[in-house]
């Protein structure tokens, strides 16, 4: 049977978080399963009902950069009403975005070691391990930002925790640019296709998108269609949220300024993106 114009013509969410791509994450689409925000999202759904770590925070000019912890908190919200135990992985340069959300916030020194983290991953023992723009090593073994300049010494070693975890406890990241933890699974690409020297750090699934956080916004769009459960939000609540971590200091990882936007995109693409993945669902 023919499908009709409209059958054919419909947008995916995945298609949806790729729009205005300008960094090649249209160019990795093509390595990719169509619909892997909701293979991410049904590996998420298979996992018992325990804590899952959420890393995120990206080190851009002194600060953290607005991509991320809006993603992040509200894929914590959305684990949380689903009966998990989200607890959000980041560092000091984060401090303060979270703590009136009702998400607990773990803090990762910037000197953290692999002991740390084995101690860590014994005591919480989650479920599950998620990063959305959150910067991982090289091959180089640099933290690096997209200009290729060293931020290292102003990186926590949160990939240290997917490293372990690999193979033990299943992994998600979500990634807009190919220095993010789980950009390892495309590395060879980004490197032939973008130029750019990649994260290696690899995981169970990987999640692109034009902006991390509509990443994270595609797995949460999914998490709703998948359960039925009222998990999504609303612009006004992302907005919101964004406007705080800018007002404690947070900036723009493209332009460097402290501005309400992401990734140089205005908040009128925000409402753009987030009203069509809620048309979607």
């Amino acid at each position: 049977m023919e499908k009709s114009k409209s059958t054919e013509s419909a947008e995916s969410i995945e298609d949806i978080v790729l729009r205005h791509s300008g960094r090649g994450m249209d160019i990795l689409r093509g390595y990719k399963t169509d619909r892997y925000a909701q293979k991410a999202a049904q590996i998420i759904l298979s996992w018992e009902k325990g804590t899952v770590f959420l890393a995120t925070g990206f080190y851009v000019a002194g600060f953290a950069e607005t991509d991320g912890p809006v993603g992040t908190l509200f894929l914590a919200k959305a684990l949380k009403k689903l009966g998990f135990r989200p607890v959000i992985l980041t560092d000091d340069f984060c401090k303060g975005f979270f703590e009136d959300e009702g998400i607990e916030v773990l803090y990762m020194p910037l000197k953290a070691d692999i002991d740390w983290c084995m101690q860590t991953l014994g005591t919480f023992t989650p479920v599950g391990l998620i990063s959305i723009e959150r910067c991982g090593e090289n091959i180089e073994r640099e933290y690096a930002n997209m200009r290729g300049v060293s931020i290292s010494d102003k990186t926590a070693a949160a990939d240290l925790f997917f490293r372990i975890a690999l193979g033990i406890v299943p992994t998600i990241g979500v990634g807009d640019g190919g220095n993010e933890i789980g950009m390892g699974n495309v590395a060879n690409i980004i490197e032939e296709k973008l130029s750019l020297k990649p994260c290696v750090v690899t995981v169970d699934e990987l999640v692109i998108a034009t902006v991390s956080n509509w990443g994270a916004y595609a797995i949460i769009a999914y998490l709703q269609k998948l359960t039925g459960e009222k998990v999504f939000f609303d612009f006004e609540e992302a907005q919101a949220f964004i406007k705080k971590t800018v007002e404690m200091g947070s900036v723009d990882g493209v332009l460097k300024k402290q501005i309400v936007s992401v990734d140089g995109f205005g908040m009128e693409i925000e409402k753009e993106i987030i009203d069509s993945l809620g048309d979607a669902i």
